[in-house]
């Protein structure tokens, strides 16, 4: 895989060239909510810029792939050949040949260049609500992808043709060049650079594919997320990754969770936490008040006389499920008490003599005497 023109997969993730693994990840992760085609609809543009973002990463996360585009900026074989050619693949190369022909090695294992190659890991991410975390959901996600061309079937041939045996190197994909030092005789082997080390030749390729064999789709996937899933989550979906090479299996597709902050509910592993407001003669005198809860309707709850704002109250149960089990957290109840902000001149009244009876001292409003004078107290 090539990429395409110019373009610096580094500059497509807008992330420095020593960057590390995990900021590579950060920043795939970023872009891919900003470019995503269900943010973006009908924008062709944008559709086109997630599709680079997920080539870009696919490469730069791949901690081999990433080696071979530093060093040589593509990843793949070079087309018009190995940039070796005539001299070996590398220091490990000359010294294999020079002990295989010399002491009398039993050569090199050459690998099959039409052997089935599994296709590449996908990553995504999925947003789900707070509530679909705790009850389990299913979702469908659209995953631009590599597939295998329909038109020709993967061969990369149009229809009615196939791909001939490069007469250069025999299918086996690597040409070799012998040459005699005072060591002995030196072998040096390249990929071959009529068929690009594929040992194949396509001289009609296809014409939607342009002889990749392969073709880049959009992708529904129907997903069944468990519940108890938290923030970061992977979800692992067999066989939804990049289609295969030359009839490998496919790779697989991983979803990361984004988990969206809940207005009322806060989470903390498979705890929750939420604020309840009570009056005050409520908190004063003790009440039974209803609550609310994420997924398993109102509740009653016991408020003892004399509870003091800010105190926390558990209901055991009633929170998170866990991911990995059938027990479930809790529920816990930071209590305020509300202060009214505009009070009629009878509460105001009652709340002066309540004043009075607690010996506190409050600034007087007058109302006081106008209700003793009317009823006579």
């Amino acid at each position: 895989m090539t990429p395409p023109g110019n373009n610096d997969y580094y500059k497509i993730l807008g992330v420095p060239r020593d960057v590390d693994a995990a900021e590579i990840k950060k920043a795939y992760r970023k872009l891919v909510r900003q470019y995503h085609p269900d943010a973006n609809p009908g924008n062709k543009d944008a559709e086109e810029h997630f599709k680079k973002v997920n080539e870009a990463y696919e490469v730069l996360s791949d901690s081999q792939k990433r080696a071979q585009y530093d060093q040589f900026g593509y990843v793949g074989d070079m087309p018009g050949g190995s940039p070796f050619e005539g001299f070996s693949g590398g220091v490990g190369d000359i010294f294999g040949d020079i002990f295989e022909n010399i002491f009398g090695g039993t050569g090199r294992r050459r690998t099959d260049p039409n052997a089935p190659v599994r296709g590449g890991d996908l990553e995504s991410e999925l947003g789900i609500s707070l509530e679909e975390a705790a009850k389990g959901t299913r979702k469908t996600v659209e995953i631009p992808r590599w597939e295998t061309c329909d038109r020709c079937g993967g061969t990369g041939s149009e229809p009615g043709t196939s791909p001939e045996t490069c007469s250069t190197c025999g299918g086996t994909g690597q040409v070799e060049t012998q040459q005699r030092t005072p060591f002995g005789q030196f072998v040096s082997i390249n990929s071959c650079p009529y068929c690009n080390g594929k040992g194949k030749v396509i001289k009609s390729p296809c014409k939607s594919c342009k002889g990749e064999g392969r073709v880049r789709k959009t992708h529904s996937v129907e997903v069944s997320v468990p519940v108890g899933v938290d923030m970061g989550t992977r979800l692992r979906i067999s066989g939804e990754g990049q289609a295969g090479v030359n009839g490998g299996p496919p790779g697989d597709l991983y979803l990361v969770m984004n988990v969206m902050e809940n207005k009322v509910f806060k989470r903390d592993g498979v705890d929750l936490h939420r604020k309840l407001s009570v009056a005050f003669p409520q908190a004063a005198l003790g009440s039974e008040v209803t609550v609310s809860t994420l997924i398993d309707g109102d509740k009653d709850l016991e408020i003892p006389a004399g509870t003091q704002p800010g105190k926390i109250m558990k209901l055991r149960g009633l929170g998170m499920p866990s991911l990995r089990g059938s027990l479930r957290g809790d529920l816990y109840i930071h209590l305020t008490v509300k202060v009214p902000k505009k009070l009629t001149d009878k509460e105001k009244a009652l709340l002066e003599q309540l004043a009075v009876e607690m010996d506190v001292r409050v600034k007087g409003t007058g109302v006081l005497g106008k209700f003793k004078s009317l009823f006579g107290a």
